[in-house]
């Protein structure tokens, strides 16, 4: 069976029960860092032999994994944090899995951009997630007014270095929306900025972003 197992996204309280049961009981645990993950393992007291399955090797890693599979083998995939397939690797198996007609299932838990669209204060019920952005201005704004005119909630992630810069597109885009920048969920400094998007950038200015960040910008009815 090829579990993929949703992992704590600060808190290691978040972890599930199911999760630490599964964890225990597969023969592999495929991990986008092993280094990371061996911390989470050793901090559950779990001892399981890792591969690594990360962007850069994702066909020949997923290779073996298929064969371990298809052996008999059990394997959990789990990402840095949160839920693996979801702006982590974890796809392109769950794809193989199926194509071979091999069993595979999920291992809910902690969700970086759920959070922040609850805390956010916008509405939740129809939502868009746009994962990373480009990172240079022009291809970013392209990407952004892909969205223009959709209703939904919209979700992003964005690196601390690159923040400013996308609330800036994200303005000369869609003009001054309501929105949220959430940062370091279910962590110590956890933090939720709300306000329209100007706001949030005079509010950044005179700070260095640490951390990795969701960003939440109501829709084309929000703004209107």
């Amino acid at each position: 069976m090829l579990y993929l197992v949703a992992t704590p996204i600060g808190n290691l309280g978040d972890i599930s029960l199911r999760a630490l049961e599964v964890l225990r009981a597969v023969d592999y645990v495929a991990s986008e860092d092993t280094r990371k993950t061996g911390l989470l393992l050793k901090h559950f007291d779990i001892k399981k032999p890792q591969i690594a399955f990360h962007e850069h090797n994702e066909d020949r890693a997923g290779a073996r994994i298929m064969a371990l599979l298809a052996a008999g083998q059990s394997v959990a995939v789990v990402s840095d944090a949160g839920t693996p397939g979801v702006a982590d690797p974890g796809y392109t198996l769950v794809r193989r899995a199926i194509d071979l007609d091999l069993p595979v299932t999920m291992i809910p838990g902690a969700s970086a951009l759920v959070m922040a669209l609850v805390l956010s204060g916008l509405p939740s019920h129809s939502f868009t997630f746009r994962g990373f952005p480009p990172r240079k201005s022009g291809k970013r704004q392209a990407f952004l007014a892909i969205d223009r005119d959709a209703p939904h909630t919209l979700i992003f992630y964005e690196s601390p270095h690159r923040l400013r810069d996308f609330l800036t597109d994200a303005l000369a885009v869609y003009g001054d929306r309501p929105a949220a920048v959430a940062n370091e969920l279910t962590k110590m400094f956890e933090s939720v900025r709300r306000g329209a998007l100007s706001e949030l950038i005079a509010s950044l200015a005179d700070e260095e972003p640490r951390g990795e960040y969701v960003v939440v910008i109501g829709g084309s009815i929000a703004a209107g």
